[in-house]
């Protein structure tokens, strides 16, 4: 891979894997930003509005000592239909608010949207998408949510569940977007935004 330099602007292990995966090489480098979803209740535009806010802190620090790179932020959140309104959800903050979000998912067909984002350090020129999936949970029982908080997966998790990790036994299927979108990182549409940006790819 040659041309512009990628920085993932994320400090998920996750999206290090996908990545590392596909052959990218990568340096890593994430800003605190706010990652609160406040009044939004689209999750596109929740999940590329943070996206973004993720990719461009990251490559203002980096414009501002005159480094050049295509800087990748992502955020993934789930998206639940109920009563006549769609429920967003993020990180649980605590052990109890991921049994919340267990019980809310239990038995649904919910939506998994991440957002990526690709900001350019030279021009803050800036590109962004998301991809959907629809993901059919089975009933999860009180025993089987409290075992699963007490494992400690659900941190740093959106929707408190991990499908790569023990939380796929809580999934019958998958439809529209890949695995990758669920654990948290659209490879393929990641690899067109930087491209776009001015990343030369391995074929």
């Amino acid at each position: 891979m040659g041309g512009l330099r990628v920085l993932l602007a994320s400090a998920s292990p996750r999206r290090r894997e996908l990545l590392a995966a596909a052959g990218l090489e990568f340096t890593v480098g994430p800003v605190p930003v706010d990652e609160s979803l406040g009044e939004f209740s689209d999750p596109a535009r929740a999940a590329v509005e943070l996206a973004t806010r993720k990719a461009l802190a990251a490559a203002g620090a980096r414009a501002a000592r005159g480094e050049e790179w295509a800087v990748l932020g992502a955020d993934t959140i789930v998206a639940l239909e109920r009563d006549g309104r769609t429920q967003l959800l993020g990180k649980p903050q605590d052990e109890r608010e991921a049994v919340q979000m267990l019980a809310l998912l239990s038995g649904t067909r919910h939506e998994v949207v991440t957002g990526v984002c690709v900001v350019r350090t030279s021009d803050l020129a800036r590109w962004s998408a998301c991809e959907r999936t629809v993901v059919s949970m089975r009933p999860i029982t009180p025993a089987e949510r409290a075992a699963y908080v007490a494992s400690g997966e659900w941190r740093d998790k959106a929707g408190g569940y991990a499908i790569q990790e023990s939380a796929d036994r809580f999934v019958d299927g998958l439809e529209g977007g890949g695995f990758d979108n669920v654990v948290g990182l659209p490879v393929a549409l990641s690899k067109a935004l930087l491209a776009r940006a001015g990343v030369t790819l391995a074929p």
